[in-house]
């Protein structure tokens, strides 16, 4: 029963101002609101000077700087023990390096591969790449759901999909009359994994995208391109834009 007042008293017993100020004064609140002024008119003249580019177009390089210079802006902001000076000066050889970077990457595809990393095909020919899926950080799930942004159904519809230095997917279609049967990429007929087939259907690999078509009735069918037993029925609509 004495739990409520105890509470009660820790409560009172906070030091707020220091809670709310730390070890400033309330008259370091002014300053604060001009020196966020000041730096936040600094990172519209550094992305200014970087280009225009959207978020989704930053490649890792160029999401690098932008997290540099955020790091840069954040602590002249509110820490009165750091000048604006310093922050300025990380700017400007954030910004410097970048620009350098940028004129190297434009005279050697080496470095800009390094830098930058190089387009990766993540389907190809209405199948999975699953030796490329494997190595990119990003789950079939995920790629799926890039798919299902494009008005994909199946992987049939898809004939390369690849993923860019970016993070953006590129997809070239077949067209109508070409649409092969393929794994679908909705959810609900994703999950609906078998290992028990019924002939007269045709299905395919959940892991690469292998189409088979089943004569007869099976328990167990592995893949002859990736050695895996689990299916789904694959369907062969065509796409609608």
């Amino acid at each position: 029963m004495y739990f409520p007042l105890l509470k009660i008293n820790i409560f009172l017993d906070i030091d707020w101002r220091s809670f709310l100020l730390g070890t400033e004064k309330w008259t370091f609140l002014p300053e604060v609101a001009v020196r966020s002024l000041l730096m936040f008119l600094i990172i519209l003249l550094g992305l200014r000077l970087l280009g225009k580019r959207s978020v989704t177009q930053l490649s890792v390089f160029e999401l690098g700087v932008i997290i540099g210079l955020g790091s840069a802006a954040g602590d002249p902001m509110f820490y009165k023990d750091v000048g604006l000076l310093q922050g300025v000066v990380v700017f400007a050889v954030v910004i410097s390096l970048s620009r350098f970077m940028t004129f190297l990457i434009n005279r050697s595809e080496k470095i800009e591969k390094v830098l930058e990393g190089e387009p990766v095909y993540l389907a190809e020919e209405g199948k999975l790449n699953f030796v490329n899926l494997q190595k990119e950080p990003i789950a079939y799930e995920e790629f799926f759901a890039l798919l299902r942004q494009h008005n994909v159904y199946h992987l049939g519809q898809v004939q390369i999909a690849i993923i860019e230095t970016n993070g953006m997917i590129s997809l070239y279609y077949f067209p109508d009359e070409e649409v092969r049967w393929g794994l679908p990429v909705l959810p609900h007929l994703y999950d609906k994994k078998l290992t028990q087939l019924t002939g007269g259907r045709v299905y395919a690999c959940t892991y690469c995208g292998q189409v088979e078509e089943i004569k007869a009735d099976k328990q167990e069918q592995f893949c002859l391109v990736c050695g895996k037993k689990e299916w789904v029925e694959a369907s062969n609509n065509r796409r609608i834009p």
